[in-house]
């Protein structure tokens, strides 16, 4: 949530309704305020804070006007007793949301290799499709620590089944080409000086991925000599597979 609040936006997105507000008449104290900040705090984000303090004050203070308590209570509210959890359950069904299960996180691993992750592997990013995702189906998302595990997890999976397609589509002249670039990437030595694989007729993997560096003739010549290296592996054959790639 973000940190700082303009009093139009307070109004807009932690006004308590009439409806709302029966949730709250028959508690007192610190439970009404911590209450109060709970259910708004999950109306706009679909997830519960992950500690009292990750609520801006002007939140607090905004709540607490409304429900005649004293923002200063809300530090009292007790995080980790039954109080919570039986608030946490009440918000759930007021929402319609549920737990999250162990079947929740591979369904949304699955989700992501299939819709998120050809195009993006920001974490960042992918953390907001996780928490959107979430949102759609109505279910409480895990803790922070444990979306940033199944985020990683998924795009484990994914590179893993990419790879294994790629290997997969590949025809054995390719892969027997490969395999022999890749051995050249260990430089021949004479007199403790390294020779490039270009004075030796070959292109060492290295070299092949190495940047073109400035213009000019000679990184023109290097180039040319790198794609018809490319050209020779006959990828181009494997269409579906270039395809994907790009």
């Amino acid at each position: 949530m973000k940190r700082n609040w303009e009093l139009d936006e307070l109004i807009e997105h932690f006004t308590i309704l009439p409806n709302e507000m029966k949730l709250v008449e028959n508690k007192t104290g610190e439970t009404r305020i911590g209450f109060a900040v709970l259910f708004k705090f999950f109306q706009n984000e679909a997830r519960f804070p992950t500690n009292k303090f990750e609520v801006p004050k002007a939140v607090i203070a905004y709540i607490a006007k409304q429900i005649f308590s004293d923002p200063e209570l809300y530090a009292k509210y007790d995080w980790t007793g039954r109080s919570i959890t039986y608030h946490r359950t009440q918000i759930r069904e007021f929402f319609g949301f549920r737990e999250d299960t162990i079947e929740d996180a591979q369904e949304m691993t699955e989700w992501l290799c299939q819709h998120v992750l050809y195009h993006d592997h920001d974490i960042e990013h992918l953390k907001e499709h996780v928490y959107s995702r979430f949102r759609e189906l109505k279910i409480v998302p895990p803790t922070p620590d444990r979306i940033e595990r199944l985020i990683r997890s998924a795009i484990h999976t994914y590179e893993e089944n990419f790879f294994q397609n790629t290997y997969q589509k590949l025809p054995s002249s390719t892969l027997a080409k490969l395999d022999s670039l890749i051995d050249s990437i260990a430089y021949l030595e004479t007199d403790d000086e390294e020779v490039s694989g270009e004075e030796n007729g070959q292109l060492s993997f290295h070299e092949l991925k190495a940047d073109p560096g400035r213009a000019g003739l000679e990184s023109v010549l290097k180039e040319i000599n790198k794609l018809r290296m490319i050209r020779n592996l006959e990828l181009c054959l494997t269409g579906t597979l270039t395809e994907e790639m790009i």
